[in-house]
């Protein structure tokens, strides 16, 4: 085996290459510079092309290699740091630590591993993982993959008729789940929903291997389902190796939402995804072995796959898996696990630094955060009035970054590790990372735009970089179709998120394309309007949707959540508010992109994961049904909406 563990030829973090310089070598000599990020981890058998690009849009890395990701994530950090720990899990819900170091990690993740196998898990078979934040969960990701198997992790919670639909199109052999989650105090039983899931779905499911807290009863069924605590203690000590697979093999898909009703299932390879992760963990996010990641998502969404699970481990670091809230017990319970776990890399979300906003701002001074290096947000748009307030709350750089499912890491960032001179610019990503070649378009002729401060369609250049999706699961049509085919003639990947660049550089996401609003023939990003409203001080949330209009084609709607709800406890005082909300946006972006109406809400209807659920929002201002709402973190909010509208 090729163990090689040396850094890449390339230096980086002391300042001798300039980051364009950096950058431009990796887009135009591709294959030496992705050669050498490679060394980056282990291979027990080394590649012979870097990338083959001889089917476009589709393009394999690392071709010949083979490897295996549990392997690196794990077994390769036994020999030199066996007692460090590497999971660290906290729950603010069940009042429960616990911490795994790498050693008892490796035995841990062969136990599950041995359940996994006992019931015909091989390699190429599916295994859906269905769990809230727990240990179990991160093992049976790693088990997994060490078989050889592609594991698929749906968010714990997600109602029956979506996990549904996402095993239909996955077909598992085994699914791992568990009794019950908690959020905010609150049990949410799991296994009814997947029974109920399990009946719906047209794929029958040989097994279920269940987790049990003691949260909630969570009967078994007879022939199926295996209690996974004593599964466990029948293979206490079996030695399960490694599957070395193609580095073109795939490890995971996650699913993402899409323009019709069937899941998109993101594809992602093994070897890539290793050195992408590998890569970024260094030039990124300054991470060092020995060191502790604190990533505040969840594991079914794709930053909790790379930045709670893979990258941290690929890293050699400690990772913090975190069950609750962050502000149960009180908003400084994230502040208190850094200090506490000396956290040196924080990343988080800019929708839970906003909850942050509306708390006590105490909390924010009561711990020790001298071990904190950065803060990194990203998840949907950082706005200026948000990434100040956290980077003068907290004394610490803050980076946004921008990124996708589809990506699997950031395309744009400040990454500091190759140049500590890069500069941050508020209400910016940042720039181009290694290996994306970024184009700006015009969204009418496809037309390169190459001047400062022009808005166009963010696209990447053919290939994608390693550890981009490979295509969509069991749907290479769709995969072409989606995000291969929007300009004639030109096959470039389509973000569907217009952008600008600065003149240095940096640049700027103003929402998703299909979220333009289009006023009396005025092109206006969601985006753009709310950065405008964010800008009014009593704002602490803000929602903008484009609503149909007879007169004007389209009109702007804010919805906004306010830092001191008495300011809207009457309607003299909505009106006046209102009003000043109105000035504020003429004075940040003119008249022409003032919202026609301005309602305050106590919550904006957003997912578990965050996500604002625009097209419901949109749905309830035109009077039209809102659709499936399974996602949604508070029901209430849906009638906070239709009460603001008919007020």
């Amino acid at each position: 085996m090729d163990r090689n563990k040396n850094k890449p030829t390339v230096m980086v973090g002391n300042g001798s290459m300039n980051y364009p310089a950096f950058h431009a070598r990796s887009i135009r000599q591709r294959d030496a510079y992705w050669r050498e990020q490679a060394q980056r981890i282990d291979w027990h058998r080394p590649f012979h092309t870097v990338c083959d690009t001889r089917n476009p849009p589709f393009a394999e890395w690392f071709v010949g290699g083979q490897l295996n990701l549990c392997h690196n994530a794990v077994d390769r950090h036994v020999p030199h740091r066996p007692d460090q720990p590497a999971l660290i899990f906290v729950s603010t819900e069940t009042c429960t630590e616990q911490t795994l170091s790498y050693g008892q990690l490796f035995v841990e993740v062969q136990r599950m591993a041995a359940v996994l196998r006992a019931q015909g898990v091989g390699r190429g078979d599916r295994v859906l993982i269905y769990m809230p934040m727990i240990p179990e969960a991160v093992i049976a990701m790693l088990a997994t993959v060490r078989l050889g198997a592609i594991h698929s992790v749906v968010f714990g919670g997600f109602a029956a008729h979506s996990l549904a639909t996402r095993i239909e199109d996955a077909t598992p052999k085994v699914i791992v789940s568990a009794d019950a989650g908690s959020r905010g105090g609150k049990v949410i039983p799991y296994k009814p929903l997947l029974d109920e899931a399990l009946h719906i779905s047209k794929h029958k499911v040989d097994k279920v291997v269940l987790v049990h807290r003691g949260l909630s009863p969570a009967g078994l069924v007879e022939g199926r389902d295996i209690d996974y605590k004593q599964a466990r203690s029948e293979v206490m000590d079996q030695v399960v190796p490694c599957v070395w697979v193609e580095a073109t093999h795939p490890s995971y898909t996650l699913y993402t939402s899409g323009t019709t009703g069937k899941p998109k299932g993101v594809q992602r390879d093994t070897g890539g995804y290793a050195v992408a992760l590998a890569a970024s963990m260094d030039q990124l996010f300054c991470g060092q072995p020995g060191e502790t990641f604190f990533c505040t998502s969840d594991i079914g969404w794709v930053v909790g796959h790379s930045y709670i699970v893979y990258g941290p481990l690929l890293a050699g670091m400690s990772t913090i898996i975190y069950e609750g809230l962050p502000i149960r017990p009180d908003a400084a319970i994230w502040w208190q696990l850094v200090e506490k776990h000396k956290v040196s890399v924080m990343f988080s979300a800019p929708t839970a630094v906003r909850v942050l906003k509306k708390q006590d701002p105490d909390c924010l001074k009561r711990h020790d955060l001298s071990s904190l290096k950065h803060l990194f947000l990203a998840g949907e748009p950082l706005d200026e009035p948000t990434a100040k307030w956290i980077g003068d709350a907290i004394g610490k750089p803050i980076i946004d970054n921008y990124w996708q499912t589809e990506t699997g890491w950031p395309i744009l960032s400040v990454p500091r590790g190759i140049d500590p001179s890069l500069t941050t610019r508020l209400g910016s990503p940042g720039f181009p990372m290694p290996g994306y070649d970024v184009r700006l378009l015009d969204d009418q002729t496809g037309e390169e735009l190459t001047e400062p401060h022009q808005k166009g369609v963010l696209t990447l250049q053919y290939p994608l970089p390693p550890g981009c999706l490979q295509t969509v699961w069991r749907d290479d049509t769709r995969f072409v179709k989606t995000y291969w085919s929007s300009f004639a003639n030109r096959p470039v990947y389509n973000t569907f998120d217009w952008g600008l660049r600065d003149a240095d550089g940096h640049h700027f996401i103003l929402g998703r394309t299909d979220d333009v609003i289009n006023v009396a023939g005025h092109r206006l990003g969601t985006r753009e309007i709310e950065e405008a409203v964010s800008a009014h001080a009593a704002v602490a949330e803000v929602a903008v949707v484009g609503v149909a209009d007879e007169l004007k084609g389209q009109v702007a709607r804010a919805f906004v959540v306010v830092r001191d709800a008495s300011r809207v406890a009457d309607d003299a005082g909505r009106k006046a508010l209102e009003a000043e909300i109105m000035q504020t946006v003429d004075q940040q972006i003119g008249a022409v992109g003032r919202p026609s109406r301005v309602y305050f809400v106590n919550a904006l209807p957003k997912t578990r994961s965050g996500k604002l659920l625009r097209r419901a929002i949109q749905a309830v201002c035109e009077g039209r049904a809102t659709g499936d709402l399974t996602t949604i973190e508070d029901p209430t909010a849906i009638q906070q909406l239709q009460d603001a509208v008919l007020r």
